[in-house]
């Protein structure tokens, strides 16, 4: 082995071993080729073919074929003992006794000991010899402690003796019991011991069962009761509705088809009920026509008749005939602040003259309904429930300032199911009187209208939200004023539109015939126009 290293030393006998031989380029040099691999002849042994090798002089097959190992005379063959055997297990020839290998025992130096079963004259041990005749004996008889032979005829076996079973010993009488001390056999003292036993658990359950009654209640127990009346100033919610109820009925409209509930309110002594238009419409729209029946407070019924029904702005007229009336006082709906006590009167549900109270939450509330309407509501925190609409909303003075008309939940649920979260909605009494009056003069309203349809709009700005304009009636108000589809109203006067509800609710404030000024976006383009409205 050489090395380019000079720090190594150099060992002339190792690179000798292991120099690259000559004539090879290669990294290794090839091996020679392996001879082919041939495995070794089977082989036996000389024991295993001694054992189980083909008998000497027998050329048949090793097993006898089937019938043939049965002798046709029915007798016992001893089969002779193969030469194997015999030359394994016999007597070794020239020995009287079996004679171990030299080494592999120890001779015993005293006396050996004597067969019980080989007599001294016998020529061979009948045990060890195979070919020994064999029968089937009677069990080993010992005579003075050692075996005794027994001659071949006796030697046999013999039916056990039956032994006859012992008879059973007949079993001896029962000795008669003796009374006792007093003469008494054991089942009566029995029962008079349960009878003694008895009287005396029933009568501890007693004692216990009256000392406990006695603890829980108390026959002469009397509550005392304050003799105070309950505070009701004149102006209290109980003194408010003492004088109110009587005026609010619960209405009842039936047809083929189904049943409904609202509430309502007696405002003139000819008999007139202000109530909402969603609760008597099934009934008017029916056919045939639906039944409308009122409930007073005291009980008493009476059938109605529509007077007159507005489904722009909710409002519905019944009247009724029945003498001595309670007449609700209308109050001034303009006047009201944010934070003023309001009181609801009604029948949530069916349950007729239920009272709510709260706060006025908000005024000029641009409120959509389901049914289309749309109102300048007053907001309420006071609980309106389905079947409240067409009750009072009543102040602290006990004046009707509002017709309880919707309710608002955090998602769309029907009516009957949906309830208050704090959310009402009521018609102001001054729009509700204006349109109760009209209804009662020529049984409908007229209302004023631009002539056109609207939809809410909101821009990223904020500068032109408002009322998007859909579609504009052909020689309409709108139309006559040169506005236009795509147009967006953001004024009018000097109301601020924010939104479709809010344009349809100042339109409904105004009479036809009316000019308002209205100003739009066309674009980025401002215009202002003036209006003449028209009717709807």
């Amino acid at each position: 082995m050489t090395t380019d290293d000079p720090g190594l030393p150099s060992d002339p006998a190792a690179d000798g071993d292991y120099a690259r031989p000559s004539g090879v380029d290669d990294s290794f040099a090839p091996r020679d080729p392996e001879p082919p691999y041939s495995p070794p002849p089977p082989t036996v042994s000389p024991e295993e073919r001694a054992e189980f090798g083909r008998p000497a002089g027998n050329d048949a097959e090793f097993a006898p074929l089937p019938g043939e190992r049965i002798d046709p005379a029915h007798r016992v063959v001893v089969p002779p003992v193969p030469p194997g055997l015999t030359r394994e297990y016999g007597r070794p020839d020239g020995a009287e006794e079996f004679d171990p290998e030299p080494g592999t025992r120890i001779v015993p130096g005293g006396r050996e000991p004597e067969s019980p079963w080989w007599k001294a004259d016998a020529r061979r041990d009948p045990w060890r010899d195979p070919r020994s005749p064999f029968w089937l004996g009677r069990p080993a008889v010992f005579a003075a402690g050692r075996p005794s032979q027994v001659l071949p005829d006796e030697d046999a076996e013999q039916a056990d003796e039956v032994v006859p079973p012992e008879e059973e010993a007949a079993p001896e009488p029962a000795k008669a019991v003796r009374g006792g001390r007093f003469g008494l056999s054991v089942l009566p003292l029995a029962l008079i011991v349960a009878l003694v036993a008895g009287a005396l658990g029933g009568g501890a359950g007693y004692w216990f069962a009256t000392r406990a009654h006695s603890a829980l209640h108390n026959s002469d127990l009397k509550l005392a009761k304050t003799g105070t009346p309950a505070n009701r100033p004149p102006g209290s919610i109980a003194d408010i509705v003492q004088r109110v109820s009587p005026a609010v009925v619960s209405i009842q409209e039936h047809t083929n088809e189904l049943d409904g509930f609202g509430s309502g309110v007696v405002i003139d002594k000819g008999g007139y009920v202000l109530t909402n238009n969603h609760v008597i419409e099934d009934a008017a729209t029916a056919q045939p026509a639906g039944d409308i029946f009122v409930t007073f407070a005291d009980q008493s019924r009476a059938t109605a008749t529509i007077v007159g029904r507005d489904d722009k702005t909710d409002v519905a007229v019944l009247k009724i005939e029945k003498s001595k009336l309670t007449i609700a006082r209308l109050g001034d709906s303009d006047k009201l602040a944010v934070g003023d006590p309001v009181i609801a009167i009604g029948s949530p549900l069916g349950l007729q003259s239920t009272v709510t109270s709260g706060i006025v939450s908000g005024v000029n509330r641009a409120f959509g309904t389901q049914e289309g309407a749309v109102l300048d509501a007053i907001q309420t925190d006071a609980s309106i429930n389905p079947g409240n609409s067409g009750g009072p909303l009543i102040d602290s003075s006990g004046a009707v300032i509002g017709i309880n008309t919707a309710l608002q939940t955090p998602a769309p649920a029907t009516v009957g199911q949906s309830g208050s979260v704090g959310l009402g909605f009521a018609i102001p009494i001054n729009q509700a009187r204006t349109i109760a009056e009209a209804l009662i003069h020529t049984g409908k309203v007229v209302h004023a209208s631009l002539g056109l349809q609207t939809r809410d709009t909101r821009t990223t700005d904020g500068v032109h939200d408002g009322a998007y304009v859909s579609q504009v009636v052909p020689e309409g108000p709108a139309d006559q004023a040169g506005l236009k589809a795509g147009d967006v109203i953001t004024l009018v006067d000097s109301t601020l539109i924010e939104s479709s509800d809010r344009l349809k609710v100042v339109a409904l404030e105004h009479k036809p015939g009316d000019t308002v000024k209205v100003r739009y976006y066309r674009g980025n383009k401002k215009v202002d126009v003036t209006v003449s409205l028209g009717t709807d």
